[in-house]
């Protein structure tokens, strides 16, 4: 295993999370990708949690629920740093 200490807290770059749609994009197709990942904000990484940010809670809990285990692993790839948990919630407009 690559990993071997808790790496700490970095937010991503926009070329990391144009990687990691581009990648969910290719798993889940066009239609359910403009659906359900349409706005998303791949955000920050805090130790090994990835924090996601969609635009509504339905989305959240649906994005969560089914894609959580694809997006860590993609997220994984990408960062080169293990991703074991993805926190998908809703995003605050203040």
């Amino acid at each position: 295993m690559r990993w071997k200490t808790i790496c700490p807290k970095m937010d991503l770059t926009l070329v990391q999370e144009q990687a990691i749609a581009a990648r969910m994009a290719l798993i889940v197709g066009a239609e359910e990708f403009d659906r359900l990942f349409l706005g998303v904000q791949f955000s920050e990484v805090d130790g090994d949690i990835l924090f996601v940010y969609a635009l509504d809670e339905d989305r959240a809990v649906e994005m969560e629920d089914t894609y959580a285990l694809h997006i860590s692993i993609v997220a994984t790839d990408i960062l080169e740093r293990e991703i074991t948990i993805v926190m998908v919630l809703p995003r605050v407009v203040a």
